[in-house]
């Protein structure tokens, strides 16, 4: 009697287990990395630059999706002043580069809004004044900032300060100038660790006006 040989199985013609694990795999990654590029994620501070409201290696929740809405033109209160944004320094300044393993790189900083596109900023007597007005700032750590002329904050931009502003501890928009939010990943007012706690946004600071 002739052997039959049985038709290969659908696993088998397909690719087998291999190919449904790839599946599954891709399956499962996909929305993490939605979640991530879209959502939010998570970012470690470096550096005494947002003393005394952030330390070293304390860790925030950066949220992506309010650049993204305000990418698309939908309506978000995104940025505020008050909010602290993760981002790039304009690519023009030298100030915003460093070295690392002998490579000359753009890192991402963590600063504080202080003025809006459209307003105007300047630094008298020590004390920051925003359209004419002198900001109530109960998060920084006391120092002497330099007076600075009037400045428009061109649109699409934002004025960042440290909130450490001790002499030579805070690289921000005042040397470095506006910063433009397409070079910001988003906003992180939220610590998740070493202790949870809103750090940011107009909330966290009575900053006004």
């Amino acid at each position: 009697m002739p052997r039959v040989t049985p038709p290969d199985s659908p696993l088998r013609a397909s690719g087998g287990w291999r190919e449904v694990w790839r599946i599954w795999i891709l399956g499962a990654l996909l929305p993490v990395w939605l979640a991530t590029t879209f959502g939010a994620t998570l970012a470690r501070v470096d550096g005494d630059s947002m003393e005394p409201t952030l330390r070293s290696r304390d860790l925030l929740l950066l949220l992506k999706y309010p650049r993204w809405l305000r990418a698309w033109g939908l309506p978000t209160a995104y940025p505020q002043r008050g909010d602290l944004l993760i981002f790039k320094a304009p690519a023009d300044s030298p100030y915003s580069y460093g070295t690392r393993l002998g490579l000359r790189y753009r890192p991402y900083n963590v600063k504080r809004v202080i003025a809006l596109p459209g307003e105007t900023v300047e630094i008298r007597d020590s004390q920051v004044v925003v359209n004419g007005r002198v900001l109530a700032e109960s998060y920084v750590n006391d120092g002497v900032l330099s007076d600075q002329p009037t400045l428009r904050v061109p649109p699409g931009k934002v004025w960042v300060l440290g909130d450490n502003r001790l002499v030579g501890e805070s690289l921000d928009s005042r040397a470095y100038g506006p910063v433009d939010l397409r070079d910001v990943a988003g906003p992180a007012n939220l610590r998740l660790w070493p202790r949870p706690e809103l750090v940011g946004g107009p909330e966290a600071g009575g900053s006004g006006p």
